[in-house]
């Protein structure tokens, strides 16, 4: 297919750069020029070095810490770009921030991750491409194309091959259970899930009981995030008590914020496997967490996009 827009140019803000770079080798270009920096009083400034006049352009920026300075620099590169008369951008936005905030759960709350969506699209990006979103109606809080991928290929491809024994996977909630129930049809495992509430705004949880049998097995728990472990925590407890011989976890975008990383090491969690979404420090690489590359999959997808062929055709086996 030929691309109805120029050349493809790949841009990234200061969140995630070496994805970013990734994506880039794995297509064969290099990652475009610019300056993205913070002035003394906080302003961020942001200057395209190539040209990219009627070239198709997508700027990587995962949501990630620092969440308002990452949001910030994609929405003035966005600008920056459709100013330079770039002929189409997208946001490539691996992680999506605000994405717990998809309703109105209480009164007088806000639904951010609709006013997020609002921001992106007035910058002037034509069309988002994420992954494994939190909660898949924050598609439609776009009014532009919108396509998600997910690392669930990735990640039962990497199970599968240590030939567990006697499996199990575990939805840690409600909310995750159809991602969990996709990723135990993948591996060939039964299915369980955790049923628990939320108390309040913040991260405590009441864990009530397991649905499923789960006694003298080995468990994957799966979730689409880990930020501070509480709930993960709370979920591993229980499979624990309820009998659970061996515990994995599984997330795509390993957040884990504040106390996480002192939660996961002293756990007996035996591994946890997560992407690479969005950046792990080297103090928060841990022995028992293995990071999965998903940059092939979006350089895959970037050149589809580009090419004008099928994103979905990726996922259909």
């Amino acid at each position: 297919m030929i691309s109805l827009y120029g050349k493809l140019s790949i841009f990234t803000g200061n969140a995630h750069p070496q994805f970013a770079g990734a994506i880039a080798e794995c297509i064969g270009i290099p990652l475009g020029k610019s300056d993205v920096f913070e002035f003394s009083n906080e302003n961020i400034f942001v200057r395209i070095n190539d040209l990219v006049r009627e070239q198709d352009v997508f700027v990587v920026q995962s949501l990630c810490s620092p969440v308002s300075k990452s949001i910030l620099e994609l929405l003035i590169m966005i600008d920056a770009l459709k100013r330079a008369s770039a002929a189409r951008i997208t946001a490539v936005v691996p992680y999506y921030a605000y994405g717990r905030t998809d309703k109105k759960d209480q009164p007088r709350v806000p639904i951010t991750g609709r006013l997020l969506a609002d921001m992106i699209t007035v910058a002037g990006a034509d069309r988002v491409l994420s992954m494994d979103l939190h909660a898949g109606q924050i598609q439609g809080f776009f009014s532009i194309p919108f396509d998600e991928l997910t690392a669930i290929n990735i990640m039962t491809d990497y199970f599968r091959k240590k030939d567990l024994d006697d499996l199990v996977v575990v939805a840690p909630d409600l909310g995750s259970a159809k991602k969990a129930r996709n990723f135990a049809e993948r591996v060939g495992a039964p299915l369980a899930v955790i049923e628990k509430r939320r108390s309040g705004n913040d991260s405590r949880t009441q864990t009530l009981n397991v649905i499923g049998h789960v006694a003298g097995r080995q468990a994957i728990v799966v979730d689409d995030e880990i930020d501070t472990a509480s709930s993960m925590m709370d979920a591993c407890r229980i499979l624990q008590h309820s009998g659970i011989s061996e515990i994995y976890i599984c997330c795509t975008h390993p957040v884990l914020s504040g106390p996480a990383i002192e939660r996961l090491r002293n756990s007996s969690v035996k591994e946890v496997v997560v992407t690479d979404t969005v950046p792990l420090p080297e103090e928060k690489r841990l022995n028992k967490i293995v990071v999965l590359s998903v940059a092939p999959l979006f350089a895959e997808t970037i050149r589809r996009i580009h090419d004008g062929g099928s994103v979905g055709a990726l996922f259909e086996n």
